[in-house]
């Protein structure tokens, strides 16, 4: 990242090139999970650029000379930059469309040349397309230099350090100082970086679910190792002390495998609880779980006629783009947030606060507390930004005479801010902020900056910018993120029901190709859930204990609905009747039962979350699993067997683990008002 923008910095200052500071940001923004992920965002980046340089240019041609058609547009385009972000099915291009029309709003208002606002425009896109190249460039050959897996060695670091607490319970020492601070910081960073590498990365459909998986689980490992280290347990027991060193040896397995890029076995545990030991029990279970994540290792696509786990085919925007009335609202809102900031700044004539546009457009999101989150890591980057940078204007640059000392003092400065860029999706904004607010202030001019106006102009803008958030976002139409939390929660529990149900939730048996669409739904919405989970910390009010309540409780809800999710992939097979997995008629029918018990109890849990039903009796689940494995039995008489007793085992594993994981859900959810 720091190599990227260096190089972004010198070629922009060496040929004055104009927006050279957007191409530095661009540099430190892009995907780097994978030499793929890198590519594929370079690419939408270029596309978005190319096609909203022509939409200003178009709309500067028509409405430019008449200042009422001009405002007009104005409004009309920020319009459709908001419902862009909202409605786009890809993020990344909305808002790189979007950001490019309202850096350039400011310039075809200003009075200068034609000629100028033209060239200028067209420099913009070139800058933030040069960067985006020299991006590529040094993530290819960083990854000939070093090619590896981010995502597997970040998983790997967090079994060694659970590893490591258990080892040290295991001989009866005390946890030391050091492990017991790297698991806790581990805990509280949680997973978001991990799922972010994931959503990035050019992984198939179904190792991405083996993987999401994994993830939770992992999370869930750490935070119990983190529990257990606090207790600072002193088992007596031989056995107790046993269990524990055999549950970090299969850690390690397990950790050596993923580093060697093997699935790891099926593991299995003594069925006697340690007593002496708290939680070891949940953590056997939980590391179980990891390994039966990939039980499953041949793809459902090998039977599909599109590519192996191919995703459907990418389209611009989102399915209900039209038919879902919260786009309309949400641009609405982000087109009332920005056109305030816009006629304010305006009237005041005061183009240097003019960041409160983009403001509001890169801190508005779906959800309350996501926004806020955004708003407060903006506000605090331009602080720490912009103090770094009149600390530089005053005390280091009068010293500098050579753009060689400029690079260092520059490099020094990107170093800290990609370092805290890099550290996780929680604080990885405040780092990119820190680093506009820097580079706004000593990039602008191709020369030392001896004025600070231009700082307390980018902190009032953006004041401006956080003010008009607040009285639009919060108070018209606002969602909080605990209840689009809960909402999306019953969403997946949902949709898992109807996956459950296979070829028969649509009356027919469908292709399999058909199962993609809804896997991903369910893979995404689970990453939603999670994330805005991350938002409700950031939410008050009366309910704000409720809120973290469900939070707690859903964000521990979610490795078991993963598992679910991965099983039910698993099983698809069979009830699709593929090539080597045909049940028998009589199987068959009891295996359809069992589905639609599973099914039933996802729903009833949905439906209990709602307030629309009571607890639903949970013994439908378990007998219908006892049918399954009679009927199983009965079939192993019969001469000769259709399907293999390997594969008949398999069969029944994944159906009894599932319907453990469904049965254990749906106790926990119990009478309880959500």
């Amino acid at each position: 990242m720091v190599i990227a923008a260096t190089i972004t910095m010198i070629i922009a200052m060496t040929f004055q090139i104009p927006y050279g500071t957007y191409g530095v940001l661009y540099a430190l923004t892009i995907s780097r999970e994978s030499s793929a992920a890198t590519a594929s965002a370079v690419k939408t980046v270029i596309i978005a650029f190319a096609l909203s340089g022509t939409y200003i240019l178009v709309g500067s041609i028509f409405f430019v000379g008449e200042p009422i058609l001009r405002f007009v547009w104005v409004v009309g385009s920020l319009f459709l930059t908001f419902y862009a972000l909202s409605a786009s099915s890809s993020y990344i291009a909305a808002t790189r469309f979007g950001y490019l029309v309202v850096i350039t709003i400011p310039l075809w208002d200003s009075h200068i040349l034609p000629d100028l606002k033209l060239t200028n425009t067209l420099w913009a896109i070139g800058a933030m397309t040069i960067a985006s190249v020299i991006t590529l460039v040094i993530e290819l050959i960083f990854a000939r230099l070093k090619p590896w897996d981010d995502l597997v060695e970040s998983l790997a670091d967090r079994l060694a350090r659970v590893e490591a607490v258990l080892n040290g319970t295991g001989i009866d020492r005390p946890v030391d100082d050091k492990t017991a601070e790297e698991i806790a910081r581990l805990s509280v960073l949680g997973t978001s970086r991990l799922r972010r590498i994931l959503q990035r990365a050019s992984y198939s459909l179904h190792r991405a679910e083996q993987m999401g998986a994994v993830i939770a689980l992992t999370g869930r490992l750490v935070d119990l190792a983190a529990n257990l280290a606090n207790l600072g347990i002193h088992p007596s027991a031989d056995v107790d002390r046993k269990q524990i060193r055999d549950l970090a040896d299969v850690i390690g397995s397990i950790r050596a495998d993923l580093l060697g890029g093997r699935n790891p076995p099926p593991v299995a545990f003594d069925a006697d609880t340690v007593r002496g030991v708290p939680l070891l029990r949940e953590m056997q279970k939980t590391t179980s779980l990891i390994s039966d994540a990939f039980a499953d290792t041949q793809p459902l696509g090998a039977y599909s006629s599109l590519p192996p786990d191919a995703s459907p085919a990418w389209t611009l925007l989102k399915a209900d783009a039209f038919s879902n009335s919260e786009h309309t609202r949400f641009a609405l809102r982000g087109c009332l947030a920005a056109s305030l900031c816009y006629v304010i700044y305006n009237a005041l004539d005061w183009p240097g606060i003019s960041t409160a546009v983009a403001t509001c457009l890169v801190t508005a999101l779906t959800t309350i507390g996501a926004s806020r989150q955004r708003q407060i890591m903006r506000f605090a980057g331009a602080l720490l930004g912009g103090a770094m940078g009149i600390v530089a204007q005053i005390f280091i640059l009068p010293s500098l005479d050579s753009i060689a000392g400029f690079t260092v003092l520059f490099a020094v400065a990107i170093t800290v801010t990609a370092w805290v860029a890099a550290s996780g999706p929680r604080l990885s904004y405040l780092g990119v902020q820190t680093a506009a607010a820097y580079c706004l202030l000593n990039l602008q001019e191709f020369k030392i900056e001896t004025s600070l106006v231009g700082a307390r102009d980018r902190v009032v803008g953006i004041l401006l910018g956080l003010f008009a958030m607040w009285l639009v976002f919060d108070q018209l139409w606002g969602t909080p993120a605990a209840r689009e939390m809960k909402r999306m929660f019953i969403s997946c529990l949902r949709l898992l029901a109807e996956f459950s149900r296979g070829s028969r939730s649509k009356g027919v048996k469908p292709p399999i190709d058909l199962s993609y669409a809804l896997r991903e739904t369910i893979d995404n919405s689970l990453d939603k859930v999670r994330a805005l989970a991350d938002g409700v910390l950031f939410e008050f009010g009366s309910s704000r204990q409720h809120d973290l309540t469900l939070r707690s409780r859903i964000v521990a809800w979610q490795p078991q609905l993963r598992m679910i999710f991965v099983t039910s992939a698993a099983l698809l097979k069979y009830q699709y009747g593929l090539p080597g997995f045909e049940l028998p008629k009589e199987i068959r029918v009891t295996q359809q039962e069992f589905d639609e018990s599973l099914a039933q109890t996802l729903e009833g849990i949905a439906d209990r979350m709602e307030g629309k039903a009571q607890r639903s009796d949970e013994s439908d689940l378990q007998a219908s699993l006892v049918r399954l494995e009679r009927a199983t039995e009965l079939y192993h008489h019969r001469e000769p067997p259709e399907l293999s007793s390997m594969q008949m085992q398999s069969f029944l594993t994944l159906s009894r683990r599932i319907e453990n994981l469904a049965a254990s859900l749906d106790r926990e959810f119990g009478w309880e008002d959500y």
